[in-house]
Formats: C-alpha cells, structure tokens, sequence
C-alpha cells in the first residue's frame, strides 16, 4: 500500500479529535447503516454506507459496519459477521490497510458497544440494535462534514479513478448513439465499459436523446430506438472507493446551429473552469455564467437583448435554471455546500440562483463540478412569454431548438491556487491516447 491511505487516515484522526476535544467526547461511534426493504416485500434497497463511515476505509463499506474513533488509539472496526446460506460470505479484505485498525469480528447478539466509555456520541444512521443508548451530539454532523469539502491526497487519488472509469463509459455511449442505439441500449453500453451495474452507479445515470435532453433529470431509458436521433446528453458517473465522478456530455450526429450553440457552450464551460481557483467565491463564479449564458443568446440570435436588461429581466435563467456545480465527494452532491464554518451556520443561495448547491468560497483541494447548461424547456418558455411582456426572444428560433432538448456539459475539477485541474479532462486525454 502506498502511504496515500496511513496519511488520510492521520488526517481523519487529527480532525476527528479535534471535534471530540470540541465537544468533550471520549469517542466517536461511526454506523454505516442497515438494509431497507421494498414496502411488504423481502427484497431490500441497493444498499449506500453512510458517507461519514465510508471515508476512513479502502474498499466499499458494507451494512451493520461500525467504526470506534478514540484520541491516541488505532481506530476500531466492528466488522458483522454472518451464519448466512442464503448469500456470499462477506470476508474481511485483506491488505496492508488492516496494520492501522482494530478489528472486532461481532455477531449480531454480541454488545460490544456496552464497553464503550460513557461520554461516546455516534453519527450515521441509527443503528438497528436493540437497547441502543448511546446518544447523538448536537453539532457534531455539522462540525466533521465541514472539513470534507477539502479533500486529501487519498480522496483525491479515488475521484481521480472514478472520473476515468465514467471516461470509458462515456466514449462507449457516444460510440452507441452515433451507431442510433435506444436510451437503454446506451445506456448499457455506459454501465459495460465502465464497468459497473446500475446499482453500483454513484447516482441514476441520465441519458436523454432529442426532447429529453430538456429534463433536467431525466429518469427514464426508452428502450425503442429513434432513427437519425438529433441529441444525445448523457449524466452519469462511476465511482472509486464510494467516491463518486459526476460528468455530463452533449452530443448532436449534424453540424448546424445547434452544434454550433454546443461548441459556444463548451468554450464557455473551460472559462468558467479556468475562472475556479481559490479564493474565488461560487455565488460569483455562477454570476460569471449567467453573464456567458446570456451572451450565448446574444450571439446565437435566440435573445436580441443586451447583456444587463437579460439579467434584469431574469432571462439567462429561463434557459439555464439550475446551479453551476457542486462539492464532489462520497456524495455526488457532497455535503456542506452550504456551509460557512464548523458550528454549522449557513449561506444559503438567494433567489438569483435558488437552486445553486455551494455558495462557500473555494479553497485548495476541494473537488467540484462546472456545469453550465442551456435548454429549451417548454414549461420555462411558456412562463416567459406570459410573465416577460418584453423578453426580446426569438420564439421561431427557439421553436427551432426545440426538438434537440437541450445542453449541459460538466466537468470535475480540483481547485488550486493558480489553475485547477480537470480530472475530467484529463480522463478524456488519456483515454483518447490509449
């Protein structure tokens, strides 16, 4: 094992015991979570650790996992074991990784966690034992989850590999499209060069061919396929360790306005991610794209509006009417966004861009998405025309776009002081070089 992991793991202590000595706590108890089952049926839920627990281990965290956090001590792995014919045996991993943990084989009736000192908090799910009573710690979430939008070599290394697993699936369901395969057969050829199932995916892939790319989370895989179909936006990411990428492509088969509007989309995307360095705060980074946004219908004819009565007049935001990006992490949408400082007081966003998820100043090494987009949804169009008396648009034009849905192109980014770098990107370059 590389000395990527013992690290992460000393900075997890490190913040770990800050936060006990914070809230005068002799440990931490870390659930990962327990199955839940499909309404009166046996068949339960794919199952997703909690976050918080997955971060301190190498591999994929499974149900009724518990981690014993400790200032001065190795961190403890209460690993469940199972007298189970029904399904595989879940074996304890093995690799140098184990050097740096207690571990505690438990079956469900053993109560280990009666020897627990008496001032133990736990986060996660509440765990599903009987005569649990060890209590959760006001602040606590708030004060750990803080920290996790900065993200350390290890993390880094993880969403690295996540993004050039989505990569390859990526190419593979453009290779489809362009082939006019059906949603679901894109779909397919995703999750196959990607290597992974449905239920492995970071979050529900979206693939939108024509009007669909106009939903903005798509659902649905129509399994048909549409002969000659115009668009392709495929949404969909993989992970590494339960770090999630999170990317997003447009494609058209036809060199014509509308793959000329992707092409302006793009160029405004790279600025954007140029423009993400530290120091510099999100809210501002998305004004910057409703400014481009904006510009984009200017030069492409669809809004005859100046710049300034656009954004007066809210228009940007009928044809990109979601946030710029997010935290990355092991959540897709990773948690504290919203964040200001440890105690958990928020910013939250203001009716400019109520949907935005990170309104914090970036900093070294967090990890986000850009995400620009430019739809023609009809529902948005429809509320312009009848609350915009003069929104200066071309509704023939529009009308025109209308079949192809809509844009989004995403990428991951890691934030440094003077240019970030694309994980994404760079995902692509080396895959077009294999």
């Amino acid at each position: 094992m590389n000395t990527l992991y013992p690290q992460h793991l000393s900075t997890l202590m490190q913040r770990y015991e800050n936060a006990m000595a914070h809230f005068e706590l002799d440990a931490i108890v870390i659930a990962s979570g327990h199955k839940t089952y499909y309404f009166q049926d046996d068949h339960c839920h794919p199952f997703h650790g909690y976050s918080g627990a997955q971060q301190w281990l190498p591999f994929d965290i499974g149900a009724d996992t518990f981690l014993i956090i400790q200032p001065g001590q190795k961190p403890t792995l209460v690993w469940p074991v199972r007298d189970d014919f029904w399904h595989a045996p879940n074996p304890i991993p093995e690799g140098e990784w184990q050097n740096h943990w207690h571990i505690t084989p438990t079956r469900r009736d053993d109560k280990w966690w009666q020897s627990l000192p008496k001032q133990s908090a736990w986060l996660g799910p509440k765990p599903d034992i009987e005569k649990w009573d060890i209590a959760s710690c006001d602040g606590l979430n708030a004060y750990v989850d803080f920290a996790k939008a900065v993200k350390t070599p290890f993390e880094i290394q993880a969403l690295q590999r996540a993004s050039q697993a989505a990569v390859h699936g990526h190419l593979a369901a453009k290779q489809a499209f362009l082939a006019g395969s059906s949603e679901l057969d894109i779909h397919l050829a995703f999750l196959s060069a990607s290597q992974q199932t449905s239920a492995q995916e970071p979050y529900p892939g979206i693939v939108g061919l024509n009007e669909h790319a106009a939903v903005l989370h798509y659902e649905h895989k129509a399994s048909h396929a549409i002969p000659n179909s115009r668009t392709l936006l495929i949404d969909a990411g993989a992970s590494c360790h339960g770090y999630a990428s999170d990317i997003t492509r447009t494609y058209t088969r036809h060199h014509d306005d509308f793959s000329a509007l992707i092409t302006g989309l793009d160029t405004l995307e790279q600025s954007l991610c140029q423009q993400a360095v530290t120091g510099v705060a999100f809210r501002d980074l998305h004004q910057s794209c409703l400014i481009g946004v904006a510009q984009l219908l200017n030069d492409h004819k669809i809004c005859s509006l100046g710049i300034e009565e656009q954004l007066e007049k809210h228009i940007p935001q009928v044809f990109f009417p979601h946030g710029l990006g997010h935290l990355l992490g092991l959540q897709v949408h990773d948690v504290g966004g919203h964040q200001v400082d440890t105690s958990g007081q928020l910013s939250l966003p203001d009716d400019q861009a109520p949907f935005l998820r990170l309104t914090r100043t970036l900093e070294e090494d967090m990890v986000i998405t850009i995400e620009p987009g430019l739809y023609f949804i009809p529902m948005l169009i429809e509320k312009m025309q009848a609350n915009v008396a003069h929104h200066g648009c071309d509704l023939e034009r529009i009308q025109h776009f209308m079949p192809y849905g809509g844009i989004r192109i995403e990428d991951n980014l890691q934030i440094k002081s003077e240019s970030s770098i694309n994980l994404t990107r760079d995902a692509f370059h080396a895959a077009d070089s294999d």
